[in-house]
């Protein structure tokens, strides 16, 4: 298990889950634990037993089913009600029958909370703390305290809260976390607050909330102040603005502090974690989050690169494959010839200087019209083959293509595609319908190619946008269409770009099959 003398501590289970649109099943929460495992986390909270079927199904499954090599589960639940002994508590006894060798108790550290929330007095909540965390440590588990509204509370009360403080660590609390619940403070002043709070002699930890965009400062300026246990969601994750995001807090502690957190190997691992998880949650990644979006070591100003091509670290904070992350170089109007020989280099090819020239013309040519390179890569590798080879070359050449909408007397929309084509010395007229333009001369140019290049039949259209760029034309609008594909092995990206919308599309569309086909082997001809 994880090194006690420093917690790292994840709560997307339950916190995190919190987020707008976020829905997790209980199979979901035993894969995002696995993931989380495999970072070398110390504490997953996984759920609240007692308060929800879904989460005391998740703790009964998790005996048998999940076998965690770094982390220990943690059960999260309140301290008794008001007038109840703990050991009378259904809910406290939710907490014990969990099987969780660790429970993180919520408790009221606020004093108006403590009078308008629980109808309480100040009194009554320090014997709630004290009776709930002696009587689960007297019955074999290892308690935490969330010191919920902590800060606020220190604000209104400072004496009461530090009594919340000692009181939890006298009844045999390990780790009393103090929690910025409503995500207000700044870390400066939050940095007084813990040292006075490391000042009872007991061991702190935080828990912040992202709402002035200040979560992970806040969580790196308490550690600075002396806790020495950090809560933090996987991406960042929870209601309203999100949790720390645990991810850049370990990444910041590991690599710009020398605090030894987890294995490197998993360090290693953890961009591929990062997405993993955003694959279970159906939440789409953020491409520009530290460390481990896909934008966090990209490059697309050409003096970055004219410096990159010397000595990558010179616009790099650190090596990015310590986090599992690559750098990349984004071919745009902006790109010079060094962007560009990255780029192709990247690609496993060495340019030529009129190469590279002739590519960074064309680029920036192509670009003043709308196209952009940045966002397909796939298109870039074309055009860069088309300039190394001299010539124009494809899997197949178009004699023409149709699309015909109708809408039937029923209402319904159906889409007609027709594609003439030219492939491996045959003439070749197919016909595809669907329930749209796009759709439609998909399924043609697969009718037409599939039994000439049978592994098309892998390769799927996964995203399409439109982007209009000179609104002040109307529908005379330049367009430009980025498609994404994908061949069940990875994904890439093409675009195309005309005043007819379809066009566009057709411009994309036929790349991407032609790059489809690079991928599996096929040659140009």
């Amino acid at each position: 298990m994880a090194d006690d003398r420093f917690h790292v501590y994840d709560t997307t289970l339950r916190d995190g889950a919190q987020q707008e649109g976020l829905n997790l099943t209980v199979a979901d929460k035993l894969v995002v634990a696995r993931h989380l495992d495999g970072l070398g986390v110390g504490f997953i909270e996984g759920g609240w037993p007692g308060a929800n079927p879904k989460d005391t199904e998740f703790f009964r499954r998790a005996r048998t089913e999940l076998d965690l090599k770094h982390a220990q589960l943690a059960a999260f639940g309140a301290t008794r009600r008001a007038g109840v002994k703990a050991a009378d508590d259904p809910l406290v006894a939710a907490l014990r029958e969990s099987g969780a060798p660790v429970v993180t108790l919520v408790a009221k550290s606020h004093d108006r909370h403590v009078e308008l929330a629980l109808r309480t007095t100040l009194e009554e909540n320090l014997a709630m703390i004290r009776d709930t965390v002696s009587h689960l440590r007297a019955e074999g588990q290892r308690v935490f305290l969330d010191a919920e509204h902590f800060f606020d509370g220190f604000r209104s009360n400072p004496a009461y809260a530090l009594e919340v403080i000692r009181t939890a660590a006298e009844a045999g609390a390990d780790v009393i976390a103090l929690c910025d619940t409503n995500g207000g403070m700044l870390p400066d002043e939050l940095a007084e607050v813990v040292h006075e709070a490391v000042g009872t002699s007991a061991r702190v930890g935080i828990h912040c909330h992202d709402d002035t965009g200040c979560a992970v400062a806040n969580t790196l300026a308490a550690v600075k102040a002396g806790a020495t246990h950090v809560q933090g969601c996987a991406n960042g994750y929870g209601e309203r603005s999100g949790n720390a995001n645990l991810f850049t807090v370990v990444a910041n502690l590991q690599l710009k502090r020398g605090y030894d957190l987890v294995p490197r190997e998993s360090l290693a691992e953890m961009t591929r974690i990062a997405h993993a998880i955003t694959e279970v949650t159906n939440v789409t990644p953020n491409s520009h989050a530290p460390y481990v979006g896909m934008s966090a070591f990209a490059h697309k100003a050409g003096l970055h690169a004219s410096a990159i091509k010397v000595d990558p670290n010179l616009y790099q904070h650190i090596d990015p494959a310590q986090v599992g992350n690559d750098m990349r170089m984004l071919v745009s109007d902006m790109a010079g010839r060094a962007s560009v020989e990255l780029k192709g280099r990247e690609l496993g090819y060495e340019l030529t200087p009129d190469h590279t020239k002739a590519l960074v013309d064309r680029v920036k040519d192509m670009e003043s019209q709308g196209y952009t390179f940045e966002a397909a890569d796939a298109s870039f590798e074309l055009l860069l083959r088309d300039t190394v080879q001299g010539e124009r070359r494809r899997h197949f050449e178009v004699e023409s293509w149709r699309v015909i909408v109708e809408r039937t007397k029923g209402g319904e929309l159906v889409s007609e595609a027709t594609v003439k084509l030219h492939a491996k010395g045959e003439r070749i007229v197919a016909t595809g319908e669907g329930n749209g333009p796009v759709n439609a001369l998909d399924k043609a140019v697969r009718l037409a190619l599939e039994q000439l290049y049978p592994e098309l039949a892998k390769l799927e259209l996964i995203d399409y946008k439109v982007r209009i760029l000179e609104g002040t034309h109307g529908t005379h609008a330049v367009t430009r269409v980025l498609i994404t594909s994908s061949d069940e092995r990875a994904e890439w990206a093409t675009v195309g770009v005309a005043e007819n919308i379809i066009d566009a599309s057709w411009q994309a569309l036929e790349q991407a099959v032609t790059y489809g086909l690079l991928r599996a082997g096929r040659e140009l001809s």
